[in-house]
């Protein structure tokens, strides 16, 4: 494949944070983060503590956003990080905080 200089591949990711990860600012501080490197997608608290989200855009950029997330706001605590690379859909026209519990 030819890659054009600027041109980036376009991937998504799918990852789940356990630890200090609700209550603790994770979710909005990454909404900020995802605005300001144009990734779009989702993430919200479960039932069992854990934060789930899913970051799609640039390489470059989704890479940020999963190393920001593995390590989480300065009042979390990541303990468990787990990511599912899947295939890039561009279903998303920006990023949410959702409250489906």
């Amino acid at each position: 494949m030819i890659t054009f200089p600027g041109k980036q591949n376009k991937i998504r990711a799918h990852i789940f944070a356990g630890g200090r990860v609700q209550g603790v600012f994770y979710r909005e501080t990454c909404r900020k983060k995802a605005e300001k490197l144009g990734v779009t997608g989702w993430i919200k608290n479960l039932r069992d503590g854990k934060v789930e989200g899913l970051f799609e855009g640039g390489e470059d950029e989704v890479e940020e956003i999963v190393d920001w997330a593995r390590r989480g706001s300065i009042w979390a605590s990541v303990d468990s990080f787990d990511i599912i690379l899947e295939d890039y859909k561009g279903e998303f026209k920006d990023f949410e905080i959702r409250h489906d519990l």
